[in-house]
């Protein structure tokens, strides 16, 4: 059982039985509802268990992915945190750059340029425009 909250919890356990493990799977279930910190959260569970393995730079890349939407989706004119967002994007790409256009039934080679495009907007907009808002937002899919 999940250490995380009861509701991280239960959507973990609807998502065993697939082909990956639930937390993978658990982690494309909260990115694509928006749910930013909990997608890094479930997933840091298996980069843990695995963080100096084959998969280890791999489950890294996608959490800083996700740590990059939580600044954006943090940031006001108060506190901005688009620079910070830029820089977690730049993490994800490194670890991410290394792994094959497809890995564990992601096809990386699209994600990668989708922190390109994330990385461009943020730069045009001089860190000052945030790029992210409900009907802009990324959606991860595995490949069926």
């Amino acid at each position: 059982m999940s250490k995380k909250s009861a509701k991280i919890a239960a959507l973990i356990e609807s998502c065993r039985g697939g082909r990956h493990d639930a937390h993978y799977l658990g982690y494309f279930a909260c990115f694509n509802e928006g749910l930013y910190y909990e997608a890094h959260d479930v997933l840091e569970e298996l980069w843990l268990e695995d963080r100096h393995g084959a998969t280890g730079n791999f489950y890294k890349g996608l959490i800083q992915f996700a740590g990059a939407f939580v600044h954006m989706q943090k940031h006001t004119t108060e506190r901005p945190r688009l620079k910070p967002a830029a820089a977690l994007l730049k993490l994800a790409r490194a670890n991410l750059i290394g792994y094959p256009a497809t890995f564990h039934d992601l096809n990386v080679a699209e994600l990668l340029a989708t922190i390109d495009q994330w990385l461009g907007d943020l730069e045009q907009g001089g860190y000052a425009a945030n790029p992210l808002a409900p009907s802009t937002a990324p959606a991860l899919r595995l490949i069926e």
